[in-house]
């Protein structure tokens, strides 16, 4: 029985995930890095903050500090998150419907604190939410699973009763490993690894609507 949520934000409850891919391009640009491999973006992804801009600092030969990298991607991703992503398909209306049913959810994101709240805020769902974790509160980020942890603590309940929503297959790997329920949601950046997350999860949906049958079926009341 699933008794608390933990969502990803970028790619599950935010459609935000095309608008990392063109940060991370216009970030390298800016940096004379015209042509960056492929896949770059989804390898970043995978990530914490501070690993990431490290990476690109060793990976590019950056004249820069790891906090003038984190500094600047967060500037050219301020303006989107505060004004323009929206969530994704579904997403206010789930939320509602776990509301309702008095099911408890939060966020652990990679995403920097201060663009996911702003987000979060201003699409109205900010306030629903029991929590909002951070690879800041946990540095080891979702390749391993203390993040998972410390938000099924909040939840107050145990891995196996709650369910970990994720676009990434890393991250429903991590979560499924550490005892927890996994649903992977298909996000259209990651179309060519679908068949491979949604293998790895418990679950598997097309649209954030979808996961309201997990608590409309009876085996679950």
């Amino acid at each position: 029985m699933i008794k608390g949520i933990i969502f990803d934000l970028d790619g599950t409850l935010l459609d935000s995930m095309g608008m990392w891919f063109d940060i991370d391009r216009r970030f390298l640009a800016e940096n004379g890095v015209t042509d960056p491999p492929e896949g770059i973006s989804w390898k970043i992804k995978q990530m914490t903050i501070d690993t990431a801009a490290q990476y690109m600092i060793d990976e590019f030969g950056l004249g820069m500090t790891p906090e003038q990298v984190i500094r600047r991607i967060e500037e050219l991703a301020c303006e989107e998150y505060e004004q323009h992503i929206p969530l994704k398909k579904g997403a206010a209306e789930l939320l509602g419907f776990l509301r309702v049913r008095g099911i408890p959810y939060g966020v652990a994101t990679a995403t920097y604190r201060e663009l996911a709240t702003a987000a979060l805020r201003r699409c109205g769902v900010l306030d629903g939410m029991a929590f909002l974790l951070t690879d800041r509160e946990y540095p080891n980020g979702k390749g391993f699973p203390d993040i998972f942890l410390g938000a099924a603590e909040l939840l107050g309940t145990s891995p196996a009763e709650t369910l970990v929503v994720d676009d990434s297959l890393h991250c429903i790997e991590t979560a499924k490993n550490a005892g927890f329920i996994t649903a992977a949601l298909f996000d259209e950046t990651a179309a060519d690894e679908w068949d491979e997350i949604k293998a790895a999860a418990s679950y598997g949906f097309t649209e954030l609507g979808e996961l309201r049958s997990l608590f409309e079926d009876k085996d679950n009341e």
